[in-house]
């Protein structure tokens, strides 16, 4: 946990108004990732068919990894009418009907991190041809939120003490807390670090890294001052 000092000031006749910030960083506690497949076919059916058997291959292969259903969910299905450009005899062009795209994403939730290569590789092997994205994440993220704020109240005390020193008065108790400080918007939430993913070829394993999570908090605080 790092407290960042930011300057104060006696601003009204016996307060002291200070603003103390403070930011840690954690580890993630889960990843989650999108899967899936684009398909084409000459029909709808048959797109959205070869679409739907990826998808449960993706659903299969996070099931037997020991995955919870509640972690496991589709995100999206699509499916659009295809054209190709036909150059006509006469140099005129015109958009040809051209079969069918579906598609199939399904987000998975991993608390056992380690397994996320795993996963895409088994994902690949069941026929999904697209990654979206993988994220990190806090399952909790106001735990880590109230231990900055906390942190940062005590960095306005700090502040608010070293500054009574300096005027020669004391400190007195807090007379109003505001967090966030209400000259600003609303501070940084916990927010999860995310990296694009291409679809991984061959049997190699994919490398992953989860990174950290930073959170970050802001209070403005008046404290009396005892003369």
């Amino acid at each position: 946990m790092l407290a960042l000092a930011v300057p104060a000031a006696a601003d009204e006749e016996g307060r002291i108004r200070v603003i103390g910030r403070a930011q840690s960083e954690r580890a993630p506690d889960f990843a989650s990732v999108e899967v899936g497949v684009e398909s084409r076919g000459a029909t709808p059916a048959a797109a959205l068919d070869a679409a739907s058997r990826a998808a449960k291959g993706v659903i299969a292969s996070a099931r037997e990894m020991g995955v919870p259903e509640a972690d496991i969910g589709t995100t999206a299905i699509t499916l659009q009418a295809r054209t190709r450009t036909v150059h006509q005899p006469d140099g005129t062009v015109r958009e040809q009907p051209d079969g069918y795209t579906a598609g199939n994403l399904v987000r998975v939730r991993l608390a056992e991190m380690g397994k996320l290569g795993e996963l895409l590789r088994r994902a690949l092997d069941s026929g999904a041809n697209r990654i979206d994205g993988i994220a990190f994440g806090l399952r909790d993220p106001s735990a880590a939120e109230a231990d900055v704020q906390s942190a940062a109240m005590k960095d306005a005390r700090a502040q608010a003490e070293r500054l009574a020193e300096a005027a020669g008065v004391r400190l007195g108790p807090a007379l109003a807390i505001t967090s966030p400080p209400r000259s600003e918007g609303a501070r940084p939430m916990p927010y999860a670090m995310a990296a694009k993913a291409a679809a991984p070829r061959g049997r190699t394993a994919v490398p992953i890294e989860a990174g950290s999570i930073e959170t970050a908090a802001e209070v403005e605080a008046v404290f009396a001052i005892v003369r």
